[in-house]
């Protein structure tokens, strides 16, 4: 029997997005004050944490709420607040008349209307009511609002498989633990510049002192013993390099590596569930407010990973080319040869 899951029509940037398919929503504070929420970390355990909504914060979740209502094409799966921002999944069900960014542009004009009402300002004049109006340019109402609150339209993510949705739900859910975690322990998740290895410029976020490790080691798959595992069944020299792979970091070597391949990334995952320690180069740069990955966060945040990256974020990128692998292969190698 055919489900609503058969029938969604994953968009591409791009397009008109009248169709069916899984958004994922972000509204952001841009000065990245704590506006709508405030953060509570129970007993400094950052998996108790939760995010105590202001009264700007319950404004947006009702606009959140109104959607559905005023579009019933659309279905709100999930959401979550944040201190400075709100992240939602959106799942249109149907194609609609309009297309998902006339409501998501919806959506922003109401919270923005939210908060003109929580602030007491003028939605023509943005000066508060009853304010002497001599000089109000100088209302701190009228800045706060025009300044931070809602001056950027939500970002919209289109999901182009389905089988990102529980990840996206699980980040969205794992947002209150992850900024409780950053709070608590801010040293390793901060993203450090101008880390020099071997004449490269590299910035990072994790334990630098890693790098000062007594023995370092890449980790390098070769395609020849994947082809001859595959093709010809002889898996031994793989196996062989892979278990070689974890003793040595279990005899306390850093082990360095982008963790390309399938079984490079199942080199990670052993070295990771037994927390030792590891140097993951990345294919892209950090942006603001980075936050490692589920798989890498907590390893981070307990010194046992360090990621480098030598180039800026770029938010366009979506894969990784040849010679970005082939040139990571060798900044690993170069690395632990230091």
């Amino acid at each position: 029997m055919s489900t609503a899951h058969d029938t969604w029509q994953w968009q591409e940037p791009g397009q008109a997005w009248k169709g069916a398919g899984l958004y994922h929503i972000t509204l952001t504070i841009p000065s990245r004050e704590a506006l709508l929420g405030t953060l509570h970390i129970p007993n400094n355990d950052p998996t108790q944490a939760k995010v105590e909504a202001t009264a700007l914060g319950r404004a947006v979740l009702g606009c959140l709420r109104q959607v559905p209502i005023r579009y019933p094409e659309i279905q709100v799966l999930h959401y979550c607040l944040m201190p400075d921002h709100l992240h939602a999944v959106w799942y249109v069900r149907t194609r609609m008349q309009k297309g998902i960014m006339t409501v998501v542009r919806g959506f922003w004009q109401g919270v923005k209307k939210a908060g003109r009402e929580i602030y007491g300002v003028s939605p023509l004049t943005s000066v508060p009511p009853n304010t002497i109006r001599q000089n109000p340019q100088e209302s701190p109402l009228r800045q706060t609002f025009q300044e931070k609150i809602f001056t950027e339209m939500p970002f919209v993510r289109p999901m182009g498989q389905r089988r990102q949705l529980p990840a996206t739900i699980r980040y969205i859910d794992m947002n209150p633990q992850r900024l409780a975690t950053k709070r608590l322990k801010p040293g390793f998740l901060r993203v450090q510049d101008g880390i020099e290895i071997a004449g490269r410029q590299y910035s990072g976020v994790g334990n630098i002192a890693l790098l000062q490790a007594e023995r370092l080691a890449p980790v390098h798959v070769r395609s020849m013993w994947v082809r001859d595992a595959e093709q010809h069944g002889c898996d031994q020299a793989l196996r062989d390099y892979m278990n070689g792979c974890v003793l040595q970091a279990r005899q306390g070597t850093v082990m360095v590596s982008p963790f390309i391949s399938r079984q490079e990334k199942q080199v990670l995952d052993v070295l990771l569930k037994e927390k030792r320690p590891v140097i993951y180069i990345a294919d892209n740069g950090f942006r603001d407010y980075y936050k490692p990955a589920d798989g890498l966060f907590d390893a981070v945040a307990e010194g046992r990973l360090l990621i480098l990256s030598p180039w800026e974020y770029d938010a366009k990128k979506r894969h990784v080319s040849r010679e970005e692998c082939v040139a990571m292969n060798r900044m690993a190698e170069e690395i632990a040869s230091q």
